[in-house]
């Protein structure tokens, strides 16, 4: 009698531990050692970033922009007030922001040329790379659209390969140097601002940058037709150089910021009416310090 009750006790006790480990998520072991937690996967570590939002030296190339060409006085550079590397402070050039003043006057560099074009980029970019720079600026490719005529504009293609050849020129030097490149201006929201002053009009005869500012009060069909086809040259330019900045991780395009910038008269130089004033030169320094010392995107 007392075997059989201990018999179904034991019985009974086995279901219910049975019971149990059914209803648990870890399930039960009847015999060995007890479970280990599984272990914790190791963190992976967080890339380095590519991009220094704080460089240590500035080399600019480009042409009359970045010279600051009639921002002082009438067909004169003025690159003291460049937004590049200038010294003036009410200009607070992106060199001044980034290096102060000492470091702009010792490690900043402008080696572009008012006229330049495209194809010589390759060049000022060589100059650059020789002074070891750990961030250059580019604002080139206006004077590719601003021609004669618009059929004497550089082909796009053309326009590519050169920029495309001046960063492997660059590389060749300074391989590890950082590249912001500005996007290039809207020459028709210029001719927007300018064709209604008397004095602009007398000066863009002179023939600045004709294939957008010739005739300036003509609203006829084929004007605007003309003046299109020259925007539609410069979205192409801005384009190539998007593109072809994407293909290096060392740089940085502006994504259309100066293209988009809305600047009106107080931005134009009151000689020209075409090349930034004082006030168009910091406003083009506060766009492209906002781009350099903006955070990478995260991956």
């Amino acid at each position: 009698m007392h075997g059989r009750q201990r018999f179904r006790t034991t019985v009974a006790s086995a279901a219910a531990a049975l019971l149990l480990c059914a209803g648990t998520l870890t399930g039960c072991e009847t015999a060995g050692p007890a479970a280990t937690a599984p272990p914790k996967p190791t963190p992976t570590p967080r890339p380095t970033p590519v991009w220094d939002r704080s460089p240590a030296s500035l080399a600019a190339v480009g042409d009359s922009i970045t010279r600051a060409f009639d921002a002082c006085s009438v067909l004169a550079d003025c690159p003291e007030v460049s937004w590049a590397t200038g010294t003036d402070t009410t200009v607070n050039s992106l060199a001044l922001r980034l290096l102060g003043a000492r470091g702009t006057a010792a490690r900043s560099w402008n080696l572009a040329r008012t006229g330049a074009r495209m194809a010589e980029l390759p060049a000022q970019m060589a100059r650059a790379a020789a002074e070891r720079p750990e961030l250059v600026t580019v604002m080139m490719g206006a004077n590719d659209a601003c021609r004669d005529r618009p059929e004497l504009m550089t082909p796009v293609e053309e326009f590519r390969a050169d920029f495309e050849a001046s960063l492997v020129a660059l590389r060749r030097t300074a391989p590890k140097a950082q590249v912001y490149v500005s996007s290039l201006p809207d020459l028709k929201r210029l001719w927007s601002q300018g064709k209604d002053t008397p004095m602009g009009r007398q000066i863009w005869k002179l023939g600045i940058c004709a294939s957008m500012l010739a005739d300036a009060e003509d609203l006829s069909a084929p004007a605007e037709q003309r003046r299109n086809r020259v925007r539609d040259r410069v979205v192409a330019y801005n384009a190539a150089l998007e593109q072809v900045c994407a293909k290096d991780p060392r740089c940085r395009y502006d994504g259309g910021a100066v293209f988009g910038f809305r600047f009106d008269g107080a931005q134009l130089s009151p000689w020209d009416g075409f090349h930034p004033s004082k006030n168009g030169q910091a406003r083009l320094a506060e766009i492209a310090h906002r781009q350099v010392t903006a955070p990478e995107p995260p991956a």
